[in-house]
């Protein structure tokens, strides 16, 4: 039987009183990796945020069920806590504040534990490696000065150290030239590994899913899923775009 990670019924969502999402379905067992794709303006970064908790989005129905657990009335670290986790298309620099040494908060936040720092410089110079990333990184202001594929080599760093439950990837490969998105799809590889955890992938590229396994990819156009399917239907889209989908 299936063990059911996320659940997402009927799930509506406005921003600033506009209505982005309009009824969305969507189960995400332990193990599998959902893909998300649709053209431009369908709602996908929308329904990531909404599962994190931005407060910028707004939920006006439906239901999110994480681990068994009701999140709509849950804030954003504690939605952290719990393991969710989203990487963003455009990653905030955060200058004071190093590479290293906020990853290794965010793993003392998770797990409630002290991490002690020997251990940690392992299992950083370790996840470092699978990034082709150079190891003073660490040492640098968060994204600061950072180029877009090296922001984005930090975020997939940060999942292979927090190892969260559900990780939603947006737009990762956005703007990253042929080698950075190897090295990025290297990266969730590993995260892959991690049969307890799962994934949605948000993109309406597919570079980034030619060496991943997919299980599940849906079509979103207008707010809502209009198409479900499983790897074949990332194909039929890298071949024929949306416009099967706009039509219908």
């Amino acid at each position: 039987m299936a063990d059911a990670l996320l659940q997402v019924k009927n799930l509506s969502v406005s921003v600033e009183e506009k209505e982005i999402l309009k009824g969305v379905d969507l189960t995400v067992n332990r193990g599998e990796t959902h893909v998300l794709m649709g053209p431009n303006g369908a709602g996908k970064s929308t329904l990531g945020n909404a599962l994190m908790g931005n407060p910028n989005y707004t939920v006006t129905g439906g239901e999110i069920i994480f681990n068994g657990k009701s999140l709509i009335d849950v804030p954003v670290n504690e939605r952290a806590k719990d393991g969710l986790f989203m990487s963003f298309q455009n990653p905030l620099e955060v200058p004071g504040i190093s590479l290293g040494n906020f990853i290794r908060n965010a793993l003392e936040q998770r797990t409630g534990e002290r991490v002690r720092l020997w251990d940690f410089r392992k299992k950083i110079a370790l996840a470092m490696d699978v990034l082709n990333m150079d190891h003073s990184y660490a040492e640098r202001d968060l994204n600061v000065g950072f180029s877009g594929g090296e922001k984005k080599k930090a975020e997939i760093l940060q999942l292979l150290m927090l190892k969260p439950t559900l990780a939603i990837l947006d737009e990762t490969d956005s703007g990253l030239d042929v080698d950075a998105v190897r090295t990025v799809s290297q990266g969730v590889q590993e995260y892959q590994k991690n049969l307890d955890g799962a994934l949605i992938i948000i993109t309406h590229s597919t570079r980034i899913l030619e060496s991943l396994h997919v299980d599940h990819t849906h079509v979103l156009v207008d707010g809502k899923i209009v198409e479900n399917g499983d790897a074949s239907l990332v194909e039929e889209i890298n071949e024929n775009g949306f416009e099967r989908f706009l039509k219908a």
